[in-house]
């Protein structure tokens, strides 16, 4: 027989101040007072019979046999914001719904888009740029695009592209660096890294072009580190260092001077970038004239 579950409000306190790690910016997120969050996370460990929070110095932290409960607590709020936003989808009068991440929305897709449009008039596109894959039940309702082989978990997928990558730095950093040029100069000058996190640690970073290249290792520490190519590329457009720049990424950049590319050799990356779609999404007309409009982008 199931136990009867806690109020809702109480399981929203809890996850809140769980991820936040805070009781203040949990009231702050949930528009509430600190001691009414302090109020549900008591009424839950009563119910519970369990302590599920503990303070460190200012901070409050999760008990060690709440952290478990927390991440499924978590796990099931994010579904329940997916519904509301796969409803809201439902409701809107959005032609064509596009999920990517963020970099190929931003740096890719986005300065296209005017093209699509000219040729097949004004659409009500929506972009949504996420790291994450979205979940089955939004398959027949966007288009996503994405990396690698996530792209295998949809109903359909193409490739798009597969992507090169070479140094870059900003004019300003080559006039004070002008030894940048060099190759095997590189190694000794101030860079910025590209961390996409543990599930893709076979993208191309530095030190794989210059390992390519019969290169040393950089000898400093990088200068900042992004999880977001396209936040890398603004911090080597400012001047920070030099960077691993994908073409796709960074060609707007080049051509507008705010990147100088360093050298001719590139590496690739080791996988394709893809368009994905459930069954149904392509019985509209507008959403087959975008999907064949991004695969043509994608040739030229």
């Amino acid at each position: 027989m199931r136990s009867i579950l806690p109020p809702l409000r109480a399981l929203q306190a809890f996850e809140a101040v769980g991820r936040l790690g805070s009781v203040t910016a949990a009231a702050r997120a949930l528009g509430v007072t600190p001691g009414a969050v302090s109020q549900q996370i008591k009424l839950l460990e009563d119910q519970v019979n369990l302590p599920l929070i503990v303070k460190d110095g200012r901070r409050v932290a999760l008990a060690p046999k709440a952290q478990s409960y927390h991440a499924i607590l978590s796990a099931g709020f994010e579904k329940l914001w997916q519904a509301q936003v796969l409803l809201a989808q439902q409701a809107s009068d959005h032609d064509i719904y596009v999920s990517g991440l963020p970099t190929l929305l931003l740096k890719w897709l986005q300065p296209r888009l005017h093209k699509f449009e000219a040729r097949f008039g004004p659409t009500a596109i929506r972009l949504e740029a996420t790291h994450g894959e979205p979940e089955p039940e939004f398959f027949d309702h966007m288009f996503r695009l994405t990396y690698g082989a996530v792209s295998q978990e949809f109903p359909h997928a193409k490739a798009l592209f597969r992507d090169v990558c070479f140094p870059v730095c900003a004019p300003e950093f080559l006039k004070s660096h002008p030894q940048a040029l060099d190759p095997a100069a590189l190694p000794e000058l101030p860079w910025v890294d590209i961390d996409w996190g543990p599930a893709y640690t076979r993208v191309p970073r530095l030190g794989t072009w210059l390992a390519a290249q019969d290169l040393p290792q950089p000898k400093l520490r990088p200068a900042s580190v992004h999880s977001l190519s396209s936040s890398a590329i603004e911090a080597v457009a400012s001047g920070q260092g030099i960077g691993l720049a994908q073409m796709s990424f960074a060609s707007a950049d080049l051509g507008q001077g705010r990147l100088i590319r360093l050298s001719q050799a590139s590496i690739p990356m080791p996988e394709p970038y893809f368009i994905c779609w459930g069954p149904m999404v392509l019985d509209d007309d507008r959403r087959r004239n975008f999907l064949n409009w991004v695969l043509s982008e994608a040739t030229d």
